[in-house]
């Protein structure tokens, strides 16, 4: 099986799951939690709700601003504007006229403030992962400079973990585009978890290949590439199957709060296997052509 040989068909399929996507990114962004935006959440249960009833009766209370009701089976989940704890009660009192048994589940509020401070704080943390990555992956093949220098290796690692986490947050973006569903901190734990696996993944890769180039002095560079893909693929396959299993029994039984952070787990896995194999070696090999184009 020659997968170097495959790679721009690697490359076009990535670049179909990935377009929509970004384009949705674009168009829309990704739909933010009270985590990110500042607000309250108020989480309730009631036998046979009734929307309309209970979104009807919210709007009546002008101080509220509703973002957002969501109603599952006899949960409800109230999305507004900040209110403190006399503010819930009124909502409460207004909605036992229309539910008698409502029953209180959860209460929070995030200051607009702690929200921005949130947001902030996950994107540092994404860009120190990123560049920690890079100079850690250079430095450890630093005696591997020949025919693709070391530092090269880092960022084909860090294009693959791009990759993946481009298609969860853009498959999340379009779901929220679709069903309304929004990201939160779990989302953001979930995506640097993605990236930890994803940069293991390509690294045992890259170091069967710098193994292979210390043994193989005699074969191409694109036949110890590919050689390295095949010898590590089983690993690759059977650890990421194990997670899988792993995460689709807590799927099925792990409940509602963390369904969307056990989705986002999923996602970046199988995409992080999938860019391992197929995308993060195979750049490489289109730097080493590059190079040889370069020099004739």
């Amino acid at each position: 099986m020659n997968i170097v040989a495959r790679k721009n068909l690697f490359f076009l399929l990535s670049s179909i799951v990935i377009i929509p996507g970004i384009v949705s990114l674009i168009l829309f962004g990704l739909k933010q939690s009270i985590d990110f935006t500042g607000g309250s959440k108020l989480e309730i249960s009631v036998k046979n709700p009734d929307k309309k009833k209970i979104e009807q009766k919210l709007r009546e209370n002008k101080e509220l601003q509703i973002h957002s009701i969501k109603i599952t089976g006899e949960n409800i989940s109230i999305r507004i504007n900040p209110i403190d704890q006399k503010g819930k009660a009124k909502i409460l009192t207004e909605l036992r006229r229309v539910h008698r048994d409502i029953k209180e589940n959860s209460f929070e509020t995030v200051g607009p403030s702690i929200g921005q401070e949130t947001k902030a704080n996950a994107l540092k943390a994404v860009l120190i992962a990123s560049v920690a990555i890079t100079l850690y992956i250079a430095f450890a093949f630093r005696k591997v400079s020949h025919p693709v220098s070391s530092w090269k290796y880092g960022v084909s690692a860090i294009i693959a973990l791009l990759h993946d986490v481009l298609v969860v947050v853009g498959v999340f973006s379009i779901l929220g585009v679709l069903f309304g569903i929004e990201i939160d901190s779990l989302f953001i734990t979930a995506l640097l978890t993605v990236m930890g696996f994803s940069v293991h993944d390509t690294i045992v890769v890259f170091d069967r290949i710098r193994e292979n180039l210390k043994k193989s002095y005699n074969l191409k560079f694109e036949e110890i590439v590919n050689n390295s893909l095949l010898e590590t693929m089983n690993r690759s396959l059977n650890t990421s199957l194990t997670v899988v299993i792993v995460l689709f029994s807590l799927l099925l039984f792990g409940g509602e709060s963390i369904r969307w952070f056990i989705i986002a787990l999923l996602l970046g896995i199988i995409s992080g296997t999938y860019s391992s194999i197929f995308n993060a070696s195979p750049l490489l090999i289109v730097w080493y052509e590059w190079e040889r184009k370069k020099q004739k």
